[in-house]
C-alpha cells in the first residue's frame, strides 16, 4: 500500500499515472524535431560529391582561418577583463552594481542586428566615438578589428555569468584562512579561488567561444561580409548558399561538430562541478 500526497492510501497503482505518457511522447517530439535537422545536415553533407573540394576551396579556408583567429582573440580579452569584473560582482554588493549585474545579460537578449547597428552609431564613422577614434587614426567598422569587437559583444556574458557563478560557490572563509596562514592574497586567488572554480569558469569558457564563433548578425551589420577580412564562417555559410551548397553543408557541419565538442566539455565540467559540491 502506497500513501500518496492527499494523505490518501492507494494500492497497486504509480504514484505518476498521468504525466508520465505526456513526458515520453513531449521527449520523443523534442528529440526528432532536433535530431532530424542535425542527421539531414549529415546526411545531406555525405551525399554531396564535390564537399572536400569545397572544404579546401580558398573562401572555405579563408572563412575557418578568420573565425578561429578572431574567436580566440575575442575569448583571451574576454577573459582579461570579464575575470576581475566577474570576481567584483561575486564578492561586492551595493545598488551600482547589482544594476550593473542586471546588465550583464543584455547582449544575449537583445537581436543580433540591433546590437550591430548599436555598435555602429557607438564606433562608425558617423558614430558617437566615431569622430575620437578617426583622430588617432582607427576605423573600426567592415574591419577584422570590428568582428573580434562583434564576438566579444555577443559572447562576453556567458563566461561573466559563468564565472560570477564560480566565484560565488567559493567560500570567503576558505580565502580568510588561507591568508592568516600567510599566504598572499594574490597567490590565494590563483592557488584556491581560480582552481574551487574553475568548472563554472570553464564552462562559461567553452559557451562564449562557441557563441563567438558562431556570431552572425552583430557582425553582418558592424563588419560586413569581406571575403578574407570579415567574412567568418556563419558568413560564408550565407554566401555559399547563393551558389555552392556543398561549401555550405561543409561549414555547417564544421561547427556543428565544433557545437558537439563544447557540449562534451560542458558536461564534463558540469560533472566534475556536481561531483565536488557533495
Amino acid at each position: 500500500m502506497i500513501r500518496t500526497f492527499t494523505g490518501i492510501k492507494t494500492e497497486g497503482r504509480s504514484s505518476h499515472p498521468l504525466w508520465m505518457p505526456a513526458g515520453i511522447t513531449a521527449t520523443l517530439l523534442y528529440v526528432l524535431f532536433i535530431g532530424l535537422p542535425v542527421v539531414a545536415i549529415l546526411v545531406k553533407a555525405a551525399q554531396q560529391k564535390g564537399l572536400m573540394a569545397s572544404l579546401l576551396s580558398d573562401t572555405t579556408i579563408q572563412a575557418l582561418q578568420l573565425s578561429i583567429v578572431t574567436s580566440i582573440i575575442s575569448i583571451i580579452i574576454v577573459v582579461i577583463i570579464g575575470t576581475p569584473f566577474a570576481l567584483l560582482l561575486a564578492r561586492k554588493d551595493n545598488l551600482l552594481l547589482k544594476f550593473i549585474d542586471s546588465l550583464v545579460e543584455l547582449p544575449i537578449i537583445l537581436p543580433p542586428i540591433v546590437a550591430g547597428v548599436a555598435m555602429l552609431m557607438a564606433f562608425g564613422r558617423q558614430g558617437i566615438m566615431g569622430p575620437a577614434l578617426s583622430s588617432v587614426g582607427i576605423a573600426l567598422p567592415f574591419t577584422t578589428g570590428a568582428v573580434i569587437c562583434a564576438q566579444i559583444f555577443v559572447a562576453a556574458p556567458f563566461y561573466i555569468r559563468a564565472a560570477k557563478l564560480g566565484f560565488q560557490s567559493v567560500s570567503t572563509d576558505y580565502e580568510d584562512v588561507s591568508q592568516t596562514l600567510g599566504v598572499s592574497p594574490w597567490q590565494t586567488f590563483w592557488k584556491l579561488t581560480i582552481p574551487l572554480a574553475s568548472p563554472s569558469i570553464l564552462s562559461g569558457l567553452a559557451l562564449a567561444w562557441a557563441r563567438a564563433i558562431s556570431e552572425f548578425g552583430a557582425t553582418i551589420m558592424f563588419a560586413g561580409n569581406l571575403t578574407g577580412k570579415t567574412q567568418t564562417m556563419p558568413l560564408a555559410i550565407l554566401t555559399a548558399m547563393e551558389s555552392d551548397i556543398g561549401a555550405s553543408l561543409g561549414l555547417s557541419v564544421i561547427l556543428l561538430f565544433a557545437s558537439i565538442v563544447v557540449l562534451i566539455i560542458l558536461g564534463f565540467f558540469a560533472n566534475k562541478s556536481w561531483r565536488a559540491n557533495l
